[in-house]
């Protein structure tokens, strides 16, 4: 169905929201990283499948996997993979914030392979954006030369995350959004389920507390933030949608906060306005 700018808007909001919840789940469940990201996947499908049916109602074109949704779902993959190995061999400062340099790359791209002009404004935003990524961290953020490797990965994990975006464009194209998550989520689950059997001890929580927080992480974090994501890249420009998962570095912030009992200082409040007036620096006209 068609969605006005005001609904991608909010759409693109509330799945930064939904997805910066992700590392408070991630740090309840009771297994490994690699495995608690396949089970993100995997628990997804049967509420995204529901949405494509609702979503295909009256539609005669009911388009399989393209090029591009298979992309997006190895881009995936391939962020949440590299995430977790970030996060196995550096700090989580560290490791959160390199992965926060996901619209650095989607500017790039833009710019260099699809010829886009990039406004002042947007680079404006930008740099506000990352000044208030580092300072949500704080003195946490440290370079250290025997976490350089781990560093590295959380890099990759930014520009992995920073390809999903373009492809999730160039798929919303053709696709609606559900059947566009539905079928990239599939080939994620797929790739991360081969990963967590090569690299993962044991695959299945031994808690009721883990169960509820992978299926925390398959509905809201993955059905509801990756979906919505999808929304709004059908209707919002991809580079000025980067920009506003900055939120999520926001939002989990607050979330550990408030569920983990993690300080939160004065250098990180100012941090988090200063991403918000990044974004609305580099809002479009």
């Amino acid at each position: 169905m068609p969605v006005s700018r005001a609904g991608a808007y909010l759409a693109l909001a509330a799945g930064a929201i939904a997805l910066g919840i992700s590392p408070v789940f991630v740090r309840l469940a009771d297994v490994g990283p690699f495995a608690s990201a396949f089970w993100r996947a995997l628990l997804a499908l049967p509420v995204l499948f529901l949405w494509m049916r609702i979503e295909d109602r009256g539609r005669a074109d009911r388009p399989g996997p393209t090029l591009a949704i298979g992309l997006a779902g190895l881009f995936f993959a391939g962020d949440l993979f590299f995430w977790h190995l970030s996060i196995l061999n550096t700090t989580i400062a560290n490791s959160t914030f390199l992965a926060t340099t996901a619209p650095v790359w989607v500017i790039l791209v833009a710019w260099l392979w699809f010829r886009d002009r990039i406004s002042g404004s947007t680079v404006a935003g930008l740099a506000l954006c990352l000044a208030g990524g580092a300072a949500l961290l704080g003195d946490s953020l440290q370079v250290d030369r025997s976490r350089l490797v781990g560093d590295a990965y959380g890099l990759a994990t930014g520009v992995f995350f920073g390809l999903y975006f373009h492809a999730v464009r160039a798929g919303r194209a053709t696709h609606g959004a559900a059947r566009l998550t539905f079928q990239s989520s599939a080939v994620t689950a797929a790739v991360l389920f081969v990963i967590a059997m090569a690299l993962e001890p044991r695959l299945l929580p031994q808690t009721m507390q883990g169960w509820l927080a992978v299926l925390a992480l398959g509905m809201l974090t993955h059905a509801a933030g990756q979906g919505l994501l999808s929304v709004a890249l059908g209707t919002l420009p991809t580079v000025f949608s980067s920009l506003v998962i900055f939120i999520e570095a926001v939002i989990a912030a607050v979330f550990a906060w408030a569920v983990l009992g993690e300080a939160l200082t004065l250098t990180q409040v100012a941090g988090g306005a200063s991403i918000m007036l990044g974004i609305w620096v580099a809002r479009p006209r």
